[in-house]
């Protein structure tokens, strides 16, 4: 991605998936500084790119120290963890870069593209979402899981229970949008507590995931209760839990999951692409009156937001949102679900999915 927009004549570009790259810079790093610097001398070159930056961690300094010599060029990083670079105490030019995140393709960026479907059984990974045939999109993401989730992620962490995190994989995907039973999860995955959750930061940290934590008015109580973890993309779930070849039911009880998995993950990337600084978290009482996600907004406002796969909502689905409202009566309450138009009941706006992701992008 970044590479197709922003290469041009003007810009250098280091790839450290390239080992005879990675290999000369890993042992000089010094090298890459003097390399840009007779790059840059005549103005030919403006921008400079560093693909997979977290594979030699001490291009940082490098960068860094070109920075402050004022060298006219601005510096493109990517990287698939940071956990890496953390882990190496490297220098993360706070202060000197911008941080984004690259997701999925959204249904924004899809438009007239767009295959609910699609997107629910096998996700929106560019290249998957993208292939035509069912059978290529199984095998891309085969391979993805195969290599990319068993060997990369393996080595970035330097995980020493090989059998433990592979066992932990497909049980956590099976989980995926549940609240976290770290005890649960060790007996079942044979490992300690303490191991699961590490394992679970180590997805964070790699970006294949995040918590949600219950909605609380205090930040210390949101970390101290049971969380749920979501992965990235739905079709990444979909292969961990070996379900490629079963087609999701419509309706059906694991399409009802995989489309609250992938409305949260829209609310997601819509929140970074528009740095719309909003805070999400779930509700849940006791007694199991539940709401899918609470939207905070830097201005106070609140929305209660409960997602079903269903296009014909009844009174019964609201009771997760009247219990919300006794606590926080200005809440604006939304069911987001398939309906082909907003209706409303009682307090309740019943909204299309597609209105619900525009009301919060121009009122949050």
């Amino acid at each position: 991605m970044i590479k197709s927009q922003c290469l041009d004549e003007q810009t250098l570009y280091f790839d450290l998936l390239q080992q005879d790259v990675y290999r000369r810079f890993l042992s000089r790093p010094e090298t890459f500084r003097a390399e840009v610097q007779a790059a840059v001398k005549d103005k030919k070159f403006t921008r400079v790119i560093v693909d997979e930056v977290q594979k030699v961690p001490m291009l940082l300094d490098e960068i860094h120290a070109l920075i402050e010599s004022g060298s006219g060029c601005s510096f493109i990083l990517s990287g698939s963890s940071s956990r890496k670079l953390k882990r190496q105490h490297a220098n993360m030019l706070a202060g000197r870069a911008w941080t984004f995140f690259l997701y999925p393709l959204s249904s924004l960026e899809l438009k007239y593209r767009f295959d609910l479907r699609s997107a629910l059984q096998f996700g929106t990974l560019p290249s998957v979402f993208l292939e035509n045939i069912e059978e290529s999109k199984q095998e891309m993401l085969r391979s993805y899981v195969g290599t990319y989730l068993h060997e990369e992620i393996e080595m970035e962490a330097n995980i020493r229970n090989l059998g433990g995190f592979l066992r932990f994989l497909p049980i956590a995907a099976a989980q995926n949008g549940e609240l976290l039973n770290y005890a649960n999860l060790a007996r079942e995955t044979g490992v300690t507590a303490h191991t699961a959750r590490e394992y679970f930061k180590i997805l964070e940290d790699t970006l294949l995931g995040f918590f949600l934590f219950p909605f609380a008015r205090s930040i210390r109580k949101r970390l101290v209760s049971h969380p749920k973890f979501y992965f990235f993309d739905t079709g990444v779930v979909t292969a961990l839990t070996n379900r490629l070849r079963v087609d999701l039911a419509d309706p059906g009880y694991e399409f009802g999951r995989a489309f609250e998995h992938w409305v949260i993950l829209e609310l997601i990337r819509l929140n970074h692409y528009l740095r719309l600084d909003l805070r999400f978290s779930f509700y849940r009482t006791e007694r199991g009156a539940e709401v899918d996600c609470i939207i905070e907004s830097p201005n106070q406002k609140v929305f209660a937001v409960e997602i079903k796969a269903t296009d014909n909502p009844s009174s019964s689905m609201l009771r997760g949102l009247h219990s919300f409202a006794e606590k926080m009566p200005q809440a604006r309450l939304i069911l987001a679900c398939r309906v082909p138009r907003p209706q409303r009941l009682g307090k309740v706006d019943i909204l299309p999915w597609e209105d619900m992701l525009a009301l919060i992008r121009s009122e949050a």
